[in-house]
């Protein structure tokens, strides 16, 4: 990862490895906030030189730590400052949205040593759109800049009406500040003396200044309580396999950072650098693997969903009523309309997965007062799956792009080349996805269940009714006989496309596979063409499409490999489930940190090494969310509030021992098990179930 980036709500960093923004960099390096970069430009230089990387740690995600020193400076045989003389330290963390970075300079040498210390920044206000390329439009100005005691300000008129400024302030002396951006401290440091100049760094939108910043060490020190106080929470894993260990202590870190809340409770974003906002299908399935650490950030993300549900028909955003968003923007193009983020609707698969996070939530938690709250929303839902996704009644949701701003394929697997025929030809929309009528599948069986609680027995049966028939055309229309898998996809004529994909994996979650098919599908993914020896690829080797560099055509996505994983474990299919779980975490040890990235390359693990795809987002949530479904999947954990029981089916994989979970969510109490491996056998401790839910053990109620 050849950047560094922290994150607090709505605020992140993002520099290159030296703690620098510079012009150069291909992420568009900056700090930004609400789609908006406030500083586009932050060098730190000493005697205008650039220093030497000595470390750069960003294995904290709510504070980075760089260290570097200065170069060998002498003019015309004057020592100005002997090499390695200098430490320079700068520590940042973002709080409440401010950014707080301290830098601290240290003298090695054995004399006093005299020099500048320069920082260089620049705001440009940029929209982030048009910093990554995508679009240009009317944009607002810069109405200038200046200094005021110790502080540096940047000012903009925007065209969506917003006044927006970047205040830089410094709690010590400068020697020298300009206007373009240019601040000078002349330090003076004894042999070991350290020296330490904080700045904080605020964006503002129609305000002028900010005066309740806390103090640098009040406010790092209320960031580590709220960490603290987020762990404390969650669900707690112990085991004896250290790479595993590290990859859910990772993945619980990087979620953490990833936690937005804009009024309606905590939900993750997708990920960074560029997709730190509600983000439908992203935000809806890292909650759902999060819900065995973390139920509440489940209920967090409905409610953030339901409240931007789609309520007329609006074809520039791709909304119909009912519809729950794909993306939401806040900068200035979306502000003046001229890109469709406002929200943007288009996707096939976040209404779907909204009804089933809410399922699942509800089997968890037993709070049916959430599902009361959200029953509107829930019928808004299932009249979007019925009336406008099923476009031309084949009991079927199909997506088509109707926005000229839009996006094409509307799937997880949104890129322009990945719904692709055996014979190389792209489909033609309207399409069918594979998964999403499994979603479909899994949402009606669920809010059947919900409702025959509640004793609404006519629209359980309803619901019940609908999902039975949409299995039986879906396993006629998409199961192929000769390749005994399922399409990817229906296209415009209802021809199969029929090129193995991981899309069906999604499937065996719901459990709408009937026969042995589920047993073939999972056969033909963890296969010789499907699974890389690091994971299940998202298209097979020999199709026609594949590409192992692809973005979505032969490359391995941890979150997709997730969701096949808690089918398989759903299914009882262990041996499937322990290859796939094993190869990812083999692939985690080539990875900055034992972080999972979005997705890496889909090629073979006998080269030795998980190769990295060139622009994935780390941390990303739905990659870190991946090692807690682990977790979930080696414990065979479904809880079902509706018929007060557990479902327990604990393994181990053939590198672990033990394996202890503790307090873990369940209807209102927790439940804690230590699982050991004694030989051959496995066995499971019951620690504590204060859930008052009977344990169900291999079809057995102990």
């Amino acid at each position: 990862m050849n950047y560094r980036v922290i994150k607090e709500n709505n605020l992140f960093l993002l520099t290159d490895e030296q703690g620098d923004i510079t012009s150069d960099h291909s992420y568009g390096l900056g700090l930004y906030k609400n789609d908006t970069r406030y500083l586009s430009k932050l060098n730190v230089k000493i005697n205008n030189q650039k220093p030497i990387l000595l470390h750069s740690d960003g294995s904290e995600n709510y504070m980075s730590t760089i260290l570097s020193t200065n170069p060998h400076q002498e003019e015309s045989g004057h020592l100005i400052l002997w090499r390695e003389s200098v430490e320079i330290e700068r520590k940042r963390f973002i709080y409440d949205d401010v950014l707080y970075e301290t830098i601290t300079t240290k003298n090695y040498y054995p004399k006093p040593v005299s020099f500048e210390l320069n920082i260089e920044v620049d705001v440009d206000f940029n929209d982030m759109f048009i910093i990554r390329g995508f679009q240009t439009g009317k944009v607002g100005k810069r109405t200038g800049q200046k200094v005021e005691d110790q502080t540096l300000i940047f000012q903009y008129e925007g065209a969506d009406g917003i006044d927006r400024a970047t205040n830089i302030h410094w709690d010590a002396k400068a020697k020298n500040v300009n206007e373009t951006g240019e601040v000078t401290f002349q330090v003076e440091l004894q042999h070991e003396e350290k020296r330490s100049i904080t700045f904080m760094i605020v964006p503002l939108e129609n305000v002028e200044a900010r005066d309740d910043m806390l103090p640098v060490e009040e406010a790092l020190k209320k960031l580590r309580v709220s960490y603290k106080e987020w762990s404390s929470q969650l669900t707690k894993v112990e085991t004896d396999y250290e790479p595993l260990q590290r990859l859910v202590d990772r993945g619980l870190s990087d979620l953490r950072v990833l936690l937005n809340d804009t009024g309606y409770g905590k939900f993750p974003v997708a990920g960074l650098p560029w997709f730190g906002v509600p983000f439908g299908r992203d935000s809806l399935i890292a909650a759902l693997q999060m819900i065995a650490f973390e139920p509440q950030v489940a209920k967090g993300t409905l409610f953030t969903m339901a409240s931007e549900q789609g309520t007329k028909v609006d074809p520039w955003r791709d909304e119909q009523p009912g519809k729950i968003m794909h993306e939401i923007r806040y900068g200035e193009l979306a502000n003046t309309n001229q890109i469709p983020f406002t929200p943007y609707y288009g996707t096939i698969d976040a209404t779907p997965l909204f009804l089933v996070l809410l399922t699942e939530y509800v089997k968890w938690t037993g709070d049916f007062g959430t599902f009361r709250k959200l029953s509107d929303n829930v019928k808004s839902a299932l009249k979007w799956i019925d009336q406008y996704g099923d476009r031309d009644g084949d009991l079927f949701l199909e997506y088509h792009q109707e926005s000229s701003k839009g996006i094409a394929n509307q799937g997880w697997k949104d890129s322009g080349d990945s719904i692709v025929h055996r014979n190389g030809d792209y489909a033609d929309t309207p399409i069918a996805l594979v998964e999403v009528q499994g979603y479909v599948y899994q949402a009606k069986r669920g809010l059947a269940a919900i409702y025959e609680a509640l004793e609404d027995h006519d629209t359980a049966s309803r619901l019940n009714a609908e999902a039975k028939n949409l299995q039986e055309r879906f396993e006629q229309e998409f199961w192929m006989d000769d390749l005994e898998f399922y399409a990817i996809a229906l296209d415009r004529k209802k021809e199969k496309v029929g090129t193995i994909t991981s899309n069906p994996g999604h499937v065996l979650y719901s459990e709408m596979m009937t026969g042995n098919r589920a047993e073939k599908v999972s056969q033909t993914l963890t296969g010789d063409s499907m699974f890389s020896g690091y994971g299940i690829r998202t298209m097979g080797k020999g199709e026609a499409g594949y590409n192992p560099m692809s973005y979505h055509d032969g490359s391995v996505w941890p979150h997709d490999n997730s969701i096949t994983l808690l089918g398989l474990s759903k299914l009882g299919l262990t041996a499937e489930a322990k290859k796939v779980m094993s190869g990812l975490i083999d692939a985690s040890r080539h990875f900055e940190y034992d972080r999972l990235p979005e997705l890496f390359c889909g090629y073979e693990s006998t080269i030795g090494k998980a190769v990295k795809y060139p622009v994935a987002c780390s941390p990303q949530a739905w990659a870190a969310g991946t090692p807690l479904v682990f977790v979930q999947s080696l414990l065979g954990l479904f809880p079902n509030s509706l018929q007060k029981e557990i479902h327990l089916h604990p393994i181990l994989l053939n590198e672990m021992n033990t394996l202890t979970v503790q307090n873990i969510a369940i209807g209102d109490g927790v439940l804690s098990l230590s699982v050991v491996r004694n030989g051959d056998k496995v066995s499971t401790t019951i620690m504590e179930n204060s859930t008052g839910y009977a344990i169900v053990k291999e079809k057995q109620i102990v």
